[in-house]
């Protein structure tokens, strides 16, 4: 399905063009159809010659209705732009055009209604001027007469070409409402259009304004259906919520999808002059939310006055109801650092000027040097999308912040062991052992030793005292005071370990280097099942050695452990 938002200058024929379209009804309120003024939104829908279907979005063409015009035109990806033969180009055709280029739109045909009434080709030729230089710039036109029905078949034909717009199912649900309304039996009812993802009953959402909520039923096209794929107009039944929690403007939502937002980066394809002190409106979607404008150079702020779910690459406009002054946006971020420094604005319009050729790319990489190291989830509900596999787990890490982080944990280690908790305060849990990996660090414990150390000549003389000591008796492991006296602690005996000088056992139980391949060789002339005494007594050592050692060949495979404690050689 396509949806496709009608637009221009009221009493230009929208509505009658719809109705001779699709044959319904597009104006809903009967005053509406007493006063032949579309006030309000209007849907309708119907299938082409080669049986793609299109849903028609009604919006006012007055200019007192233009907020309703915007909340319809916001969230839809092609448009008519309607003309009418007899009246030319007029001042709501204007404001109409900047608020489509403003959201970016730029599939949509030019329809000359009232074919009838006048000759319809000089109002194509000032059209197609005035489109000149904005989105919808080189479309398609008809002129049509809804009267005689002149035209309409080729503008049938024409809207295939537009009817092909298909949304990405696997993408996460923003569901703008343009309209709230409660049903006797059924509850509260949400109609909108559905650009990506992929709606079914039963779905857990939650609203822009925090409120979780549970898809009871959804109908598309007057139609019950199980599920909705966008892009597509539906109407969605929800359980236990009222209509005034997810009014116009409202959103409904994939849950932990989305970021909301009050402060956003945007770049303005249109100049406005900081107006901070003014009240701006600013239009996404078919929300509407006060604005306060702060000027970066080419590029501004935007505070809104409340959160909205906004990504990176967002189209969007800001307005002055006071002027008619329309001007679109693209978001650069939705996640800006405070301007609280003297020249951080200027700074930061320098930034922007680096990432507006391509938002999401060069946005994510700005995105990350400024974190240094960010959750992939976060990254994806603001938009963005990195171009690096993560480091671990679903972590991703600037270059420089990793490499600069390196050089830290082994500048902590220079003079000696960190805990790794000393560590874990500048970096997310899931990066700690890459991170060791990366540093050549190794944990022992709640410590971080440099892998890389060298004996020191202390350690190194230590050490040899106590391998002259091992040379007449090979299984007895010094004491704990023995190795305070020689001022072996465990930064020095990780070392020495990692130097293949020693082995050390669970129980602080320190042997020569060998000890392992000479036990394992004197216990192969022992009788089995071998005992911890006989053990102990071949090994002319102590029962504090002997345990800690077979359980270290259990755990190599050399000896198996049976229930009564003794043990058989593999």
């Amino acid at each position: 399905m396509q949806v496709i938002a009608t637009a221009g200058h009221v009493d230009h024929g929208k509505s009658s063009l719809v109705r001779a379209l699709t044959g319904m009804e597009p104006d809903r309120w009967a005053e509406e159809r007493r006063r032949g003024l579309t006030i309000d939104l209007g849907f309708a829908w119907t299938a082409l010659p080669g049986g793609e279907v299109v849903a028609f979005v009604d919006v006012p063409g007055h200019e007192r209705f233009v907020v309703s015009m915007l909340a319809g035109a916001g969230p839809v990806p092609a448009v008519l732009f309607v003309v009418a033969a007899d009246e030319g180009w007029m001042p709501q055709s204007s404001e109409h055009l900047a608020a489509l280029d403003g959201f970016g739109v730029r599939s949509g045909l030019l329809v000359v209604t009232k074919a009838d009434l006048a000759d319809p080709a000089p109002v194509i030729a000032e059209a197609r001027d005035r489109l000149a230089g904005t989105s919808l710039a080189g479309i398609a036109a008809v002129a049509v007469s809804s009267v005689d029905g002149r035209g309409l078949d080729v503008l049938r034909e024409s809207l295939v070409s537009l009817a092909s717009g298909v949304g990405d199912p696997s993408g996460d649900v923003r569901l703008w409402a343009d309209r709230a309304f409660t049903i006797k039996g059924a509850g509260t009812v949400v109609t909108g259009t559905l650009g990506d993802g992929t709606l079914r009953v039963g779905d857990s959402l939650v609203t822009s304004t925090g409120t979780p909520v549970v898809v009871r039923g959804l109908q598309s096209l007057g139609e019950e259906v199980d599920r909705v794929v966008g892009t597509a107009r539906v109407a969605v039944n929800l359980r236990r919520v009222e209509k005034l929690a997810v009014g116009r403007g409202t959103a409904l939502l994939t849950p932990d999808a989305w970021r909301l937002t009050e402060v956003i980066d945007v770049q303005l394809l249109r100049e406005v002059h900081d107006r901070s002190s003014r009240n701006l409106v600013l239009h996404v979607g078919s929300a509407a939310v006060a604005v306060r404008l702060r000027s970066l150079g080419s590029f501004a702020r935007l505070t809104l006055a409340s959160p909205l779910p906004l990504r990176v690459g967002d189209r969007g406009l800001v307005r002055d109801p006071s002027t008619r002054q329309i001007a679109g946006f693209v978001v650069l971020s939705v996640s800006p650092p405070p301007l609280d420094r003297r020249g951080a604005a200027v700074a930061r319009g320098n930034e922007l000027a680096e990432v507006v050729d391509d938002p999401v790319a060069l946005g994510t990489a700005l995105r990350l040097r400024s974190a240094g190291f960010i959750n992939g989830a976060v990254l994806r509900a603001e938009g963005l999308k990195p171009d690096r596999p993560p480091r671990a787990g679903d972590w991703y890490a600037d270059d420089l912040a990793w490499a600069s982080t390196i050089d830290q944990a082994r500048a902590l280690t220079t003079s000696g062991p960190v805990t790794v908790e000393t560590l874990r305060q500048s970096l997310p849990p899931d990066l700690i052992d890459p991170l060791l990996d990366a540093a050549n660090l190794e944990r022992v414990g709640a410590l971080v030793y440099r892998a890389d150390n060298v004996l020191t000549a202390a350690t190194e003389a230590a050490v040899r005292a106590l391998e002259a000591e091992w040379t007449e008796s090979p299984f007895q492991a010094p004491s704990t005071e023995r190795l305070t006296a020689l001022a072996l602690g465990p930064r020095e005996l990780a070392a020495a370990a990692r130097a293949g000088r020693l082995t050390s056992l669970p129980g602080n139980v320190i042997l020569r280097a060998d000890a392992i391949a000479q036990a394992t060789s004197i216990i192969t002339n022992l009788p089995e099942p071998l005992t911890v005494s006989a053990v102990r007594e071949a090994l002319n050592t102590t029962r504090r050695v002997a345990v800690p050692l077979l359980e270290h060949l259990d755990t190599q495979g050399i000896t198996h452990r049976l229930p009564d404690g003794t043990r058989l050689r593999r």
